[in-house]
């Protein structure tokens, strides 16, 4: 990992963290902050860079959800964290769960959209939110869109849709996401699930 990250930042891309993961041999790196379509061209590139460093190491990569399907092992994503100017500011909590029930109203749309073998991944246990059914929560990994105890605290920040699967298009995430949260119009209120401790 750190041979990645140093070749990411080589690249100049906005990579800001890495750490190992649940699952035996899996690791995690975050890229961003980024804006608009800058966001998939950095995670596209970032892909790429760490195919060629697996390369040059002699071991094999897999984006694949859900690597190793026999036994209780968490699956992989592509959490994707976002914000607004407006989710920003003083209230942008408001503004936040707007988005929320916005995401919540086209749910199948975006699980249609959101990687291939994702069902074997959102299972609604081992940190992830069932397929078919929306959820949000505050500090709740089981949830499809978690918002931090951060922004919650704070009314203003960001949210993270979990749903996304670690081969997901992130320019097809990324257009989903702000197609469906700049809409206007009235959109059912969802209701939060329980905080799960996080």
């Amino acid at each position: 990992m750190e041979s990645h990250y140093a070749a990411c930042l080589f690249a100049g891309l906005e990579i800001s963290g890495t750490n190992g993961e649940v699952m035996p041999g899996q690791w995690e790196y975050q890229i961003g902050p980024c804006v608009g379509i800058d966001a998939g061209d950095q995670i596209w590139i970032s892909r790429y860079i760490l195919d060629r460093v697996c390369e040059d190491f002699q071991i094999h990569c897999t984006l694949h959800p859900k690597p190793i399907t026999k036994g209780d092992w968490n699956g992989a994503g592509m959490h994707t964290n976002v914000s607004t100017k407006s989710m920003r500011e003083k209230g942008g909590l408001t503004v936040i769960k707007k988005a929320i029930d916005q995401l919540g109203a086209r749910h199948k749309e975006h699980i249609a959209s959101y990687g291939e073998g994702n069902e074997l991944r959102l299972t609604g246990k081992l940190e992830t939110a069932d397929i078919d059914t929306f959820s949000y929560g505050v500090a709740n990994r089981g949830c499809s869109v978690r918002i931090g105890r951060d922004t919650e605290r704070d009314g203003f920040g960001y949210f993270e849709d979990r749903r996304p699967s670690s081969n997901a298009d992130p320019y097809i995430v990324t257009g989903m996401i702000m197609d469906t949260i700049m809409r206007t119009g009235d959109v059912p209120e969802i209701k939060a699930t329980d905080r799960d401790l996080a």
